[in-house]
């Protein structure tokens, strides 16, 4: 990837190769599958979801993983679930040769909405 000041999540997930831009539209559905009302943009540089005025979610595409930020806070179950992909504070890494867990993601998702709508 080359490009900046991208205009959409499809022009971003466009600058990747085919394997990684099915990945990456796959994590797109995950979220808007998990929050439905939710709307797309471009921050700093990344795919993003706001709901509510506020930053939802961001995804991006690496050479050889994706991520997705931040990481909401969870009990002691989600904290076990999602160990193996921490990255540092806040990063979720998932490698692109390994299957992309889809229901963790839109598990993160929904914690997110609910920080965010308290419902």
């Amino acid at each position: 990837m080359t490009k900046t000041n991208f205009q959409s999540i499809d022009e971003y997930i466009a600058t990747f190769p085919e394997e990684t831009q099915k990945v990456l539209e796959k994590i797109r559905a995950t979220i808007k599958a998990a929050a439905p009302d939710a709307k797309e943009k471009i921050s700093y540089q990344i795919p993003a979801f706001e709901l509510s005025g506020r930053n939802l979610i961001y995804f991006a595409g690496w050479k050889k993983h994706v991520s997705i930020y931040p990481v909401p806070p969870g009990d002691a179950s989600f904290e076990k679930e999602i160990a193996g992909y921490m990255d540092g504070k806040g990063t979720l890494k998932f490698s692109l040769s390994q299957p992309i867990p889809l229901k963790l993601i839109g598990k993160v998702t929904k914690l997110h909405v609910k920080r965010i709508t308290g419902a």
